[in-house]
């Protein structure tokens, strides 16, 4: 995702450009795009089972959220900028969740606590490149990865020293807990409207 409406449809491709540049150079085409270390990449519309598990998850963690009168908020599609050669990556996790307070006007999402990538077939390769990424945002804490074909999450939680572990935790039936948001429940509720079977 970017700044909509600074040029028009069908814009021609840059070779490799700025964070800056990119910003300004956004297409308002109705497509989204994503800026990986330089290279405008556009984003394929999401299947079925995709985006209901993007909507249940963002309906399961506001609901929460709301219900603890938090003022953290979950934003979908949310621009995020990595530490790692921030002048020429935009990256666009599926779901970003931040407790800061969000300017109507900001393109991209502070100080994200955590983040949620959906894999899909043909999507994994810059999915897990995203997730590197992210972890090199220091307000992290947790990153949320979704399966498409399963019911699987992944989950990386940074650790007190602020390292991340060497291999995720993988829940796929029972409870999820992510202690970023002070959240627990099935694992299964995820995936309630995707059409996939096995839930747990």
């Amino acid at each position: 995702m970017c700044q909509a409406g600074r040029m028009s449809a069908s814009p021609k491709l840059p070779f490799h450009l700025t964070r800056d540049e990119f910003l300004a150079w956004c297409p308002d085409d109705g497509q989204r795009w994503q800026l990986l270390d330089g290279e405008p990449v556009a984003m394929a519309p999401a299947r079925f089972g995709h985006a209901a598990l993007q909507s249940e998850a963002s309906r399961l963690l506001s609901n929460h959220l709301a219900a603890r009168g938090s003022p953290c908020v979950v934003l979908t599609a949310p621009g995020v900028v990595p530490h790692f050669r921030a002048g020429v990556n935009f990256r666009v996790p599926h779901l970003g969740v931040t407790c800061t307070p969000v300017p109507p006007d900001a393109v991209f999402l502070p100080a994200p606590v955590l983040l949620v990538e959906i894999l899909s077939p043909g999507n994994e390769r810059d999915s897990w490149a995203n997730v590197w990424a992210y972890t090199t945002i220091p307000s992290v804490r947790e990153i949320l990865v979704l399966h498409t074909r399963e019911v699987r999450a992944e989950l990386l939680r940074r650790q007190p020293d602020g390292n991340w572990p060497a291999n995720s935790l993988q829940v796929t039936q029972g409870e999820l807990v992510l202690d970023s948001l002070g959240f627990a429940g099935p694992v299964g509720a995820l995936y309630r409207t995707a059409g996939i079977s096995g839930t747990g």
